[in-house]
């Protein structure tokens, strides 16, 4: 993942699992994110439509996590936001004339699945609870 998905959704659940009770607002999050806002809705979105997190609009709105932070692993929130591969984008047009080429992205298919699953499986066994205590 050639992005900063994954690290601005593991900060914006981690501000969230530190205060489990109170709601936070888009504008405080992205105050700690140093970003904007805007982005910040876009990926409270994404973790809401995923039950990660809960949302309310208005005066006393904001967000909170949608369930315990111990119930909630890493491999969880980055399968939420993940939209490339680990290793990054395959060639869109190898040569098929070539003996490699004719091949490659066939076998970086499987190659990328395999790295994308260790990730995973690394992140299974870790979780939101655990990365938060650093911080205390």
């Amino acid at each position: 993942m050639n992005n900063t998905r994954f690290a601005t959704a593991i900060h914006i659940l981690t501000l969230l699992a530190n205060v489990p009770d109170e709601w936070l607002s888009s504008d405080w999050i992205a105050g700690s994110i140093n970003i904007n806002p805007v982005i910040v809705r876009k990926e409270l979105g994404i973790l809401q439509n995923t039950g990660l997190v809960i949302s309310r609009k208005g005066k006393e709105g904001g967000s909170k996590l949608n369930k315990p932070s111990h119930e909630i692993s890493l491999a969880e929130i980055y399968l939420s936001v993940k939209n490339s591969e680990v290793l990054g984008k395959k060639n869109v047009s190898p040569n098929p004339k070539c003996p490699i080429g004719k091949d490659i992205n066939k076998n970086l298919a499987k190659l990328f699945a395999e790295t994308d699953q260790l990730v995973t499986d690394s992140l299974r066994h870790k979780t939101l609870k655990d990365f938060v205590k650093q911080f205390h």
